[in-house]
């Protein structure tokens, strides 16, 4: 996975948005609530500003598994919710996609012992682009890096429970990764679900709207009227939550799409602003509805020429095996 400039630059926006925020907050105490949502089975998420993505933590006899580590700023209130749930160390931290907000603190965990767990994307990306640091991008420490990926999916039978990690392609990005605790019915949705808000679909990552959407089906194909769903960022989820988040997209999508057609340019769509009816409840800091609104609309171009492109790819693939057979049969 290779991020351009233009998607560090809106992540780099999203983590400014979420320091505003937390310096705003600073009257009040910056700090992660505690959600068990199964035995032994707990999210954790910021209150009082941004912390970052939500976390997910499994505690047993078995040892601690941490689903993302929030952001580097945000190290010490996480430590202190993980105290107050247990004094063990971190043994297996599972990433759920690269973005800093969400594993932030994998060095930190690395030299501390735990084994770093995420889609073989997600280390290729560290390795062959690095890390944001102030002064720009720097190598990914040794220690911040994944040391078990998997390609497709891998499971983890730990504290009674077995965990189902499973990509999902050309989602939020290219390396996103759902834990889903099938014995007691919560998932782990990374970025495929920003809960009640607009989400951030990283195009330039190798994120798309069609895989974004393919995700959240899955996602709802897997839950029922009890699922609990942590999501990446918003408060904790439900079936009836991924049916509201899909019918915005697909509306959305559907809606841009129809104004593409009609033959109307990127700015001329924003200024028809087709998403007002989705203002009120999905707009938020950092996706806002006319970023929403440019997303969709590349989303769309994107998978557009993707298709083409596939579409070219298996005509040239077939006239091949075409010509083969043809000349193969010349020869008899």
């Amino acid at each position: 996975m290779n991020l351009s400039t233009s998607s560090m630059l809106i992540i780099l926006s999203m983590f400014s948005f979420i320091s505003a925020a937390n310096i705003h907050a600073e009257e009040k105490t910056l700090s992660f609530e505690v959600t068990e949502v199964a035995p032994n089975l707990y999210m954790l998420k910021g209150i009082n500003g941004s912390t970052g993505g939500n976390l997910g933590l499994s505690v047993g006899d078995d040892g601690v598994i941490l689903i993302d580590d929030s952001m580097s700023s945000s190290l010490g209130i996480m430590n202190d919710a993980i105290k107050s749930i247990t004094e063990h160390s971190i043994d297996f931290l599972i990433n759920t996609h690269v973005h800093g907000d969400h594993i932030g603190n994998n060095e930190y965990f690395g030299k501390a012992g735990s084994w770093i767990i995420a889609h073989k994307n997600l280390r290729r990306h560290l390795l062959d682009k690095g890390v944001q640091v102030q002064s720009g991008m720097a190598p990914a420490p040794k220690n911040s890096l994944p040391v078990i990926t998997f390609n497709h999916s891998m499971n983890i039978h730990l504290n009674g429970y077995d965990a189902f990690l499973f990509h999902t392609p050309k989602a939020h990005t290219d390396g996103d990764a759902v834990i889903h605790f099938k014995d007691v019915n919560v998932i782990h949705s990374g970025d495929t679900l920003f809960n009640g808000i607009f989400p951030y679909i990283d195009i330039d990552g190798g994120g798309s709207l069609r895989g974004f959407i393919a995700a959240q089906e899955r996602l709802l194909s897997l839950s029922d009227d009890q699922t609990k769903i942590i999501p990446g960022h918003g408060p904790l989820a439900n079936k009836a939550d991924i049916k509201s988040s899909l019918a915005m997209l697909k509306d959305s999508r559907n809606t841009i799409e129809q104004l593409i057609d009609a033959g109307k340019t990127e700015d001329e769509i924003v200024d028809v602003n087709p998403l007002a009816p989705y203002h009120s409840k999905w707009n938020w800091g950092f996706i806002t509805t006319e970023k929403m609104t440019r997303q969709v609309y590349k989303g769309i171009v994107k998978d557009r020429e993707y298709s083409k492109q596939h579409k070219m790819k298996h005509e040239k693939h077939m006239n091949e095996m075409k010509h083969t057979h043809d000349h193969s049969g010349k020869g008899v």
